[in-house]
């Protein structure tokens, strides 16, 4: 799926992903390939992101995530 992280201040992250666990203001979650639509706020928290065998981890502080068709788009309003 294709994963963007935006903050205000620039764009952190664009690429394919395979899997993504996100903060949630409720509790944590993973999005996988072809998942249904969704959108949700996010806490502050780790936001980790699986890609070719790796995983990347990104401190976020707060945002909202939308899930359409295989594009995930993070909104971060920092990372820290």
């Amino acid at each position: 799926m294709n994963l963007e992280i935006i903050t205000p201040d620039k764009k952190v992250f664009a690429g394919e992903a395979t899997a993504v666990t996100f903060p949630g203001t409720e509790g944590q979650f993973q999005v996988l390939n072809n998942h249904a639509p969704l959108v949700s706020t996010l806490g502050t928290g780790d936001l980790t992101v699986e890609a070719g065998g790796a995983k990347q981890v990104f401190r976020i502080d707060g945002g909202v995530v939308e899930v359409l068709k295989n594009k995930v788009l993070v909104l971060a309003e920092a990372i820290i």
